[in-house]
């Protein structure tokens, strides 16, 4: 499709032109200097896929696959699981994209496990590409790549998943606009929870109102985790499949705002609301989740190894009395929940200005969930705090 054809009036927040043009481009430029002839990638959601829209600006959704075949020398191939007459998506949104093939293949049928791989042999062979690099094969199927090195004999594999994440980590000026007003809708989603949150309401009524809030105001997928429980008790954070708890007079209600924003870009955000006086122990163990955080968001320089930064937070909370982190405390965020640099030993990327990080320190014992979460920009001198929602353990009367 010609670049001028684009008709954005179906989307609500597009993102513009010129900016996929820099990323094309910028990868291109890499697989050149590597000798790669074509990427290939495949999704099947929005929550941890986010390569296809990097590259297309279009989600993959619901797991159906969505498979990008992205060559250094010509406009993408995309391979779906849908309509052959049309296949998807649609020619006028369809930027930098070449060839559509659409297929009859669905997960559930195993006997459909080679359909979409058969279709990349074809293309590649047609292609005469002879280094192709994949993009993270934890998330292409193991019956597609065996397919494909079972075909292509001749072909070199090569895995390029780092030199599209260094550069998909670093946010663009575009991609900050879009981010910032994802951070956005989270605040006023969090302001509104003080005109929602009731004794009498289940959790699920809560999680519930707050999606059509988020949803109207341009966010596509939500997760939106609720821990509560009376005070002097652990609330933890559960998942909507056991928000099934009452609120009751008194309680104490962690919310933890898991949303992509206008643009399809994620943050988060988790606060605790009391309805009525906050358990002492629970206020305490915010002041210290909240020092970690900060404390953090001070490491977050251009240069520095995520790995020290995860060490320097679990010093800081072993010297209060808590265990070190055992989970993921911190990560990178974009078009994907959670993407790279994670804040862990093993993360070999460097950190870098324009990195969106999350970070969320957990104080927690027998008797209070301490939950702080936040996104924040990394800038010369560390990172920038971009929610604006009272960092503060919250009161309603």
């Amino acid at each position: 499709m010609s670049l001028k054809e684009f008709k954005p009036e179906r989307i609500r927040f597009p993102i513009p032109t010129r900016e996929l043009e820099r990323r094309w481009s910028l990868v291109r430029e890499e697989m050149k200097k590597v000798g790669i002839d074509s990427i290939v990638m495949q999704n099947d959601n929005q929550w941890l896929g986010g390569y296809v829209r990097y590259f297309t600006d279009l989600p993959s959704e619901q797991a159906y696959p969505y498979t990008v075949i992205f060559p250094a020398n010509d406009e993408m191939t995309v391979i779906s699981s849908g309509s052959s007459a049309p296949p998807p998506p649609p020619d006028w949104a369809s930027r930098g994209i070449k060839e559509k093939i659409g297929l009859s293949y669905f997960r559930a049928f195993h006997y459909t496990n080679t359909v979409d791989a058969e279709a990349i042999v074809n293309v590649l062979k047609r292609r005469k590409d002879k280094r192709v690099g994949m993009i993270n094969l934890g998330l292409i199927p193991a019956a597609t790549y065996l397919y494909m090195k079972e075909q292509l004999t001749e072909v070199e594999f090569v895995d390029a998943t780092d030199l599209v994440d260094e550069i998909k980590a670093v946010k663009s000026d575009d991609e900050i606009e879009y981010i910032r007003k994802c951070v956005e809708i989270q605040d006023i989603a969090a302001e509104a929870v003080s005109t929602i949150l009731r004794p009498g309401k289940y959790e699920y009524e809560i999680r519930s109102e707050l999606t059509r809030i988020l949803t109207d105001l341009g966010s596509e997928e939500q997760w939106i985790m609720i821990g509560s429980d009376q005070p002097g008790i652990n609330t933890g954070q559960h998942p909507t499949f056991f928000q099934n708890r009452k609120i009751k007079k008194g309680d104490q209600v962690l919310i933890m705002i898991e949303v992509n924003g206008p643009g399809g870009y994620y943050g988060e955000l988790g606060r605790t609301w009391c309805l009525g006086e906050p358990p002492k122990e629970l206020l305490r163990c915010w002041e210290i989740a909240l020092e970690a955080q900060k404390r953090a968001a001070s490491l977050l320089k251009p240069g520095a190894k995520p790995g020290d930064v995860l060490i320097a937070n679990n010093d800081f909370m072993i010297s209060k009395g808590f265990a070190g982190e055992g989970r993921l405390f911190a990560h990178g965020q974009g078009y994907d929940l959670v993407e790279r640099p994670a804040l862990r030993p093993d993360e070999t990327m460097l950190l870098k200005t324009g990195m969106l990080i999350a970070l969320h320190p957990i104080a927690a014992n027998d008797q209070a969930y301490a939950f702080c979460c936040d996104n924040f920009l990394i800038k010369e001198n560390g990172g920038e705090l971009l929610h604006k929602t009272p960092q503060k353990i919250m009161i309603i009367e």
